[in-house]
């Protein structure tokens, strides 16, 4: 099973996704509400997987993915996305995002993005 960081700044979505990745038998091992923060606590925690929100303030899903993957390109990070942003996910998927999660989130669309990505 997977340690996995779900960085969104919902605290419901954030608690959607940990509640649903734990169920799963992933681990959380760190929530964070903003791009920074997921940049700031990726080093320390070095997830297998990221669930990173599209929009957020000050420094949004695709900068925090720009970011993350300059310092460690091995990074697997998914784009959590609602209908409407297609050219963001356009955006993420140039910038080496690893798949995207489309909103309402639910089990069967975040099992889907993972064993895509850990077959």
């Amino acid at each position: 099973m997977l340690n996995v960081m779900v960085v969104d700044d919902s605290i419901m979505i954030r608690r959607i996704l940990s509640k649903k990745l734990e169920e799963m038998g992933h681990t959380v091992v760190a929530q964070a509400k903003s791009g920074q923060e997921a940049v700031s606590m990726y080093e320390e925690y070095k997830p297998d997987l990221v669930t990173m929100d599209i929009t957020m303030p000050l420094m949004n899903g695709i900068e925090a993915l720009s970011k993350i993957k300059a310092e460690f390109n091995e990074a697997n990070i998914v784009m959590v996305t609602s209908h409407g942003e297609e050219e963001l996910v356009m955006d993420a998927i140039s910038k080496g995002t690893k798949g995207y999660i489309l909103k309402p989130i639910n089990s069967e669309k975040i099992a889907t993005v993972i064993s895509k990505i850990f077959k």
